[in-house]
């Protein structure tokens, strides 16, 4: 099976859909097979890759709302090895009529055990929208991993609680095993306060925090607007390496603890 990762924060403008986008393109470079899903209404990965939300027929809501199969959804990039189900407004609507489902909570979870082929992809990458509503929640009951990007900011680091509490419910009633990393994003090392809040950090949270950071740096923008993950866009510069270095520390702490039992901690 699929190795699932949702990337998740209740606070917006944390480099949630840029770390999904270059995640998937470092890990694709590495040779894995990967699924980026879109399922935020904003459709910005959608985008981020290329395609406009506005052209889109087949989208990720038709599959948890018009029972449409994720296989049908499902297209290729520009990226060899990088396949994306996008998104558009209509998951506005997923908010407000999946509650109303019995036993909603794990709607997604068996979408992506029953439509997709076992070994079809190595990754699954879940870009959730700002909130912790019900398809966040739906996200997290499907994931193995929780990686919740977090700026070095007071705000930021605030909203943390409320997305730790989330996660320690979906463990205590839907998804025992599931685990969080904190992800530093948009650090410059030249502002105090940044170097000492992601201190902080890592005094709290300790192994809970991913070693890798990324800094600030204006070519991720650019490679959002040029449609391609910054693996793809600028193999050199220092967000590509740095998200080329998180696919290298994420891949192998899949090979260390998948199938292994974990506990219910960070």
């Amino acid at each position: 099976m699929a190795y699932i990762i949702a990337v998740a924060n209740q606070k917006g403008g944390v480099a949630k859909t840029t770390t999904v986008i270059s995640l998937g393109g470092a890990l694709a470079q590495l040779g894995s097979d990967v699924l980026l899903i879109d399922l935020d209404a904003q459709a910005d990965l959608t985008l981020g890759l290329g395609i406009n939300p506005a052209q889109v027929r087949g989208s990720i809501s038709d599959v948890l709302l018009n029972t449409n199969s994720l296989q049908s959804a499902r297209r290729e990039t520009s990226i060899p090895g990088l396949d994306l189900v996008p998104s558009n407004h209509d998951m506005e609507l997923a908010e407000r009529f999946l509650p109303i489902r019995q036993n909603y909570e794990t709607l997604f979870r068996g979408i992506l055990n029953t439509h997709l082929p076992p070994h079809a992809y190595d990754y699954i990458l879940l870009d959730c929208p700002p909130s912790l509503g019900a398809v966040t929640l739906n996200a997290m009951v499907a994931a193995n991993l929780v990686i919740i990007p977090t700026q070095p900011e007071y705000y930021s680091a605030h909203a943390l609680r409320n997305v730790v509490l989330t996660i320690r419910r979906v463990r205590s009633q839907f998804n025992p095993n599931l685990q969080f990393r904190l992800l530093i994003t948009m650090h410059d090392r030249r502002i105090r306060t940044h170097r000492t809040l992601s201190e902080q950090l890592r005094t709290t949270f300790g192994t809970g925090v991913l070693e890798t950071v990324i800094d600030v740096d204006t070519k991720l923008r650019e490679s959002t607007i040029a449609g391609l993950p910054i693996t793809h866009f600028i193999s050199k510069t220092r967000g590509s390496l740095q998200y080329q270095a998180l696919a290298q520390e994420l891949t192998q702490y899949v090979k260390e603890n998948v199938n292994r039992p974990q506990p219910n901690k960070a």
